[in-house]
Parts: C-alpha cells; sequence; structure tokens
C-alpha cells in the first residue's frame, strides 16, 4: 500500500479523516475557480453528481501536473435538492437562505473523490448520503448560524454534523466520512491495490 500522498484540497477535515486512517498526506490546495466551472457545467445541464465528480478530478490533475509520478487526491463535495445544485456560502445571508431552502426537506449529500497521476485521472468515485433536515423555525436557524464561525462556515458549507450540525437532522443515511466530504473505505481500499 502507498503510504504518502498528495491532497489537493485545504480542507482541515478531509486531511483528519486521512490522517486518522493512517495516510500521511502533504496538502497543496488546487485553488480551481469551483464558480466558473459550476456554471459552465450547469448551462450543458450537468446533473449535481457530474458537477462533484468534475471538480474532483479538476483539482486532482491540476495539482499532479505540478507533482510528477506523485498520486494526488482531489475532492468535491454537493448539495442536490429536487435536482437543485446548492453551493457553499459566500456569506451568512447566503448561509440562512440555503438553510431556509433545505429547511423540513431530504437532500441529497454528494461527494466525489479522485486520484491523478501526472496529469490525469487514474481512480474515481462518487458517495451518495440522505439527510433530512428537520423542521426549526427562523430563530433556531439564526441561533445555529451563529454559533458557527465563518472560516468553518465558507470552508465546509452550511452544516457541519462532525460539529454543532448533527441537531439539525431527523434522519441522517449514509456514510459519515461521505457527508465530510471523504468516502475513505473507498481510498483505502484502491490505496490497498495500488501498484
Amino acid at each position: 500500500m502507498i503510504n504518502k500522498i498528495i491532497l489537493a484540497s485545504k480542507s482541515g477535515v478531509r486531511k483528519n479523516i486521512l490522517n486518522k486512517n493512517g495516510i500521511d498526506c502533504d496538502v497543496i490546495p488546487s485553488n480551481v475557480d469551483e464558480d466558473q466551472i459550476k456554471e459552465s457545467l450547469l448551462k450543458e445541464k450537468a446533473t449535481p453528481k457530474i458537477i462533484s465528480k468534475n471538480l474532483a478530478e479538476t483539482k486532482a490533475n491540476k495539482i499532479s501536473t505540478q507533482k510528477e509520478d506523485k498520486l494526488v487526491l482531489g475532492a468535491d463535495s454537493v448539495i442536490d435538492l429536487k435536482g437543485e445544485l446548492i453551493s457553499k456560502p459566500t456569506n451568512r445571508e447566503e448561509a440562512l437562505k440555503i438553510l431556509k431552502k433545505l429547511n423540513g426537506q431530504k437532500h441529497q449529500l454528494i461527494s466525489s473523490v479522485c486520484f491523478s497521476k501526472n496529469g490525469s485521472m487514474v481512480w474515481n468515485y462518487t458517495d451518495s448520503s440522505y439527510l433530512t433536515m428537520k423542521k426549526l423555525n427562523l430563530d433556531e436557524i439564526k441561533s445555529y448560524l451563529s454559533r458557527i464561525k465563518d472560516k468553518e462556515l465558507y470552508a465546509y458549507g452550511v452544516y457541519q454534523i462532525e460539529a454543532g450540525g448533527r441537531f439539525l437532522f431527523n434522519k441522517i443515511e449514509g456514510d459519515e466520512n461521505t457527508i465530510m466530504g471523504l468516502p475513505i473505505k473507498q481510498i483505502k481500499e484502491y490505496l490497498k491495490n495500488y501498484k
């Protein structure tokens, strides 16, 4: 099994999941323009799943062109609410709007991962989880948002099940690591068999 990879993401949660599972990684954020890619793919009527997969691959490919013969992991997560793509908020007003939209609804959280080497994808995997948000009143939503620091809100989105966000949901179906942005079982399986 390979024991060191490059993570093309600045997500502290993703790095922690890798480290907890014995996978050492160097972090080199890809800094791709996610909004531009999403906009272009939405114009082509791409599904949220295709958008998630595409973003993970773009991130991994970008860094792997700079790091010859290194295995680079790209990852991306998106929310699919009845076919509508919901992205990370860029400000608190957007975060409130997103939570109001998800309020009382079941939605799909899609996490895609991709390994690239020398600028080309060598493996990818996409997993989905389903979350049903409680019906909360506006004060409860605002109170929840007031407890999240800006840095966390913009890095990880409107809910963090690894922190205080678990209480937002009546039902969580799926792998918690997928919800946190990294389907680790499949990554470990791939690395174990990596030649």
